[in-house]
């Protein structure tokens, strides 16, 4: 899909700037992606239990940022080819900028590509790992078929997102001050399972966690987005800076709607999945069914 195609629904051109834009100070800002990052990365354990122990020759790290996965993964698998792979070459710069000082990140091979349309052989990756970059991406059945390509039969899939309750407060704030959107939609849980089960893996198991920040004012939750490189890549976004009269309306509405003693809050929705790639050439369907051996309905969600 081209980053100019006025039918998607995110200007990916936006995505790689802000994201290129936040690459310095991004690591303070993202304790939130660090905590589900962690989350995943404990989950890996699951590749040595399917494969009895076996080292997984290649491993990738999708929307990789700084490196912090990829690192984690070298740590957990030295002797495995380890990608860092990243939109926003400023996000894979300053990973590699890091590795003076971080003697983990030595010796991961970083790659400018975009997770719509993976630059890796098919059936190439033992396992391919993503945390928290799905957001951006309106097509979760193609992503989702291009993860099953590039990995080999029963190489392990973790990955993160953003579910639909996220900043449901910002959204219902500037919805009452201005006509256009500036939050963007996030996947709901059937959608994430059903993109799962479409693209053929099997015996995916999805996780869903509530987490909730405070911020003295709405600026301050504004900067901490444009910190995070999170900002407005809507294509029907408002060319123009939000008037100060627009801004304002929103942030009375927030603080008249959703204010705490402890300040605003912002909710945050991060689903968690797990899934394996399945045999060479196996259908989507198979035998008239799902060739997972229950609907997507059924997919089991354990709510933390």
């Amino acid at each position: 899909m081209s980053a100019r195609d006025p039918q998607a629904l995110f200007d990916h051109r936006q995505v790689r700037r802000a994201f290129s834009r936040a690459a310095p100070g991004y690591d303070a800002a993202a304790a939130l992606q660090r905590a589900v990052e962690a989350q995943l990365l404990e989950s890996l354990d699951y590749y040595r239990l399917q494969h009895e122990d076996a080292v997984p020759a290649r491993v990738v790290d999708v929307g990789s940022g700084l490196g912090r996965g990829a690192a984690a993964m070298r740590k957990r698998w030295p002797k495995a080819q380890v990608l860092a792979l990243d939109v926003a070459l400023p996000m894979l710069r300053e990973g590699r900028q890091r590795e003076g000082w971080h003697p983990l990140r030595r010796g991961i091979d970083r790659v400018c590509a975009d997770a719509r349309a993976l630059p890796l052989a098919d059936g190439g990756v033992d396992v391919l790992f993503s945390n928290l970059c799905l957001q951006w991406v309106e097509d979760l059945p193609a992503v989702f078929a291009g993860f099953r390509r590039v990995l080999r039969p029963g190489g392990l899939l973790m990955v993160s997102t953003f579910g639909q309750d996220t900043l449901f407060e910002l959204r219902t704030a500037f919805a009452g001050a201005d006509a256009v959107p500036h939050v963007s939609p996030f996947t709901t849980l059937a959608q994430f399972g059903d993109a799962l089960v479409h693209a053929g893996f099997r015996d995916p198991v999805i996780d869903r966690d509530l987490a909730t920040t405070h911020y003295e004012t709405l600026p301050g939750l504004m900067r901490e987005l444009r910190a995070l490189g999170a900002t407005n890549a809507l294509q029907s976004r408002r060319q123009t800076l939000t008037g100060k009269a627009r801004f304002a309306c929103a942030a009375d509405a927030y603080a008249r709607e959703f204010g705490e003693a402890r300040g605003l809050p912002a909710t945050w929705e991060t689903i968690t999945a797990m899934a394996w790639a399945p045999p060479t050439g196996a259908p989507i369907r198979e035998a008239g069914a799902e060739i997972a051996t229950f609907p997507a309905s059924k997919i089991p969600i354990r709510r933390r």
